[in-house]
């Protein structure tokens, strides 16, 4: 978790980065801001941190996997050493940035680079380096009055409560590429991911939450995609196996691989088939995950709304699936209408 409550705002830049594709501009500000107003400062705080919520951390990579060579890494490495290059370093950041705006899909936008202090994560009080980018101003409508009459005006600005796309880099880790979380509000077009994959260069933390969520979408992949090719298996089937999957990782503390193949598989043609599956899709999608770790209760809140337990019958009804499917019963009549039958003891 990430405690914002007694941070601090030390330095403020700001910087308009067009995409170079589209012929458009790089504006560097000489300065940085004046943000001594304190009521400024809350909003500002409001704004940059409100939307990291649901924390996910990164870790900085390069195309050789030496992050000591990725750009971003280096700036703000350099900004945490030396304060007093604050500036000069969130130039550099902007360039970096102008320079990677090369599909011609990406938004122009405003480039806000902060110096934070007194961040909390975890039980570690740290300073941070955030990246915002605003692609979206909108609309607003501002009633002045004096004495009897009303003035209505109108302007475009940042809505506080959209944060488009940002980034905080903590100042630990830096054995391992520092410590990262983004947020991205645009929509996973490939062109719309580079503010992730291509400006920031990450890779996922080795840690409890990065294994908890890869394993649970290898199993998803497996229950659904690998494991009919190989077995005739119902709907309701692939229902109980993701069910007896995220029930797993719901009721342990802890996660141990041949346990897990034991409690949700059974059957050890089916394990087998499931590692010779695991070993493959870690091999393809260049995943390290280890076999024993403990369970990140959020990444597993976060994977079950994508276990999908609904059997859609035509268009008529949907029978959503939480437990035992020995209560249900598939059939088909002499007319040749397909039907289940459901047990049950009580009715809510």
């Amino acid at each position: 978790m990430i405690d914002y409550t007694n941070c601090k705002i030390e330095q403020l830049s700001v910087h308009k980065v067009g995409n170079k594709t589209n012929d458009e501009e790089l504006c560097l500000s000489k300065t940085i801001l004046d943000i001594s107003d304190s009521k400024l400062r809350d909003l500002l705080i409001k704004y940059f941190l409100q939307s990291f919520t649901n924390i996910e951390f990164y870790n900085f990579t390069f195309s050789n996997n030496d992050f000591k060579l990725n750009p971003i890494f280096n700036f703000a490495t350099n900004i945490f050493e030396d304060s007093d290059s604050f500036h000069i370093n969130s130039i550099n950041v902007a360039k970096h940035l102008f320079e990677t705006s090369v599909h011609p899909n990406i938004k122009s936008g405003d480039l806000f680079v902060v110096q934070f202090s007194d961040i909390q994560i975890g039980e570690e009080l740290t300073n941070v380096v955030g990246l915002f980018k605003s692609e979206n101003r909108q609309d607003f409508l501002k009633l002045d009055n004096e004495t009897e009459n009303f003035f209505l005006k109108y302007d475009d600005g940042i809505n506080i409560d959209k944060l488009d796309k940002g980034c905080l880099i903590f100042d630990t880790g830096k054995n391992e590429g520092l410590k990262i979380c983004i947020v991205d509000k645009s929509n996973k077009s490939i062109e719309a991911q580079y503010w992730k994959f291509f400006f920031l260069q990450l890779k996922p933390c080795s840690d409890n939450f990065h294994h908890t969520k890869e394993f649970l979408n290898i199993t998803k992949n497996f229950v659904t995609k690998q494991l009919p090719e190989e077995y005739d298996i119902s709907r309701t089937d692939k229902i109980d196996l993701l069910n007896r999957s995220i029930e797993y990782f719901k009721v342990n503390e802890s996660f141990d691989k041949a346990e897990f193949e034991q409690d949700v598989f059974q059957d050890e043609n089916v394990i087998n088939s499931f590692r010779e599956f695991d070993n493959s899709f870690r091999t393809e999608n260049e995943i390290e995950l280890n076999d024993s770790f403990e369970i990140s209760s959020q990444a597993v809140k976060k994977q079950s709304r994508i276990f999908k337990s609904v059997l859609k019958l035509d268009k008529n009804f949907h029978v959503y699936i939480h437990g035992d499917k020995s209560l249900i019963e598939k059939g088909i009549e002499s007319d040749g209408r397909k039907f289940y039958k459901i047990y049950y003891e009580n009715e809510e």
